[in-house]
């Protein structure tokens, strides 16, 4: 088994040129279906300086190629940093009770 927290400390490496893209910066959870939908990375601009624009890079599901002890691999044609939306989401209590009744009725 897998954690989340395990996945924070995996470098990422593109395997098309090779590059290491650096570590997870955030995980984008889809809680309705309880999966992972993409790993976020900060962009290159977002780690040589401080006071660039909040650009991530967003790892899709499917374009992991094989988690390892150290790394993760993934294959990207195109590296193309997003805007990072800046207002963070925000759930109430009810509806993460909501949730965890769905899912306990599932299983």
């Amino acid at each position: 088994m897998l954690r989340i927290s395990d996945l924070r400390h995996k470098d990422i490496i593109n395997n098309i040129d090779g590059k290491r893209l650096g570590l997870i910066r955030d995980i984008e959870l889809n809680l309705r279906e309880g999966r992972i939908d993409a790993l976020i990375l900060p962009s290159e601009n977002r780690i040589i300086g401080l006071l660039s624009r909040a650009e991530d890079i967003n790892v899709m599901w499917p374009q992991i190629q094989k988690i390892g002890v150290d790394v993760i691999l993934i294959e990207m044609e195109k590296i193309t940093p997003v805007q990072r939306d800046t207002e963070k989401r925000r759930y109430r209590e009810e509806d993460y009770d909501a949730l965890l009744s769905e899912w306990e009725d599932d299983y």
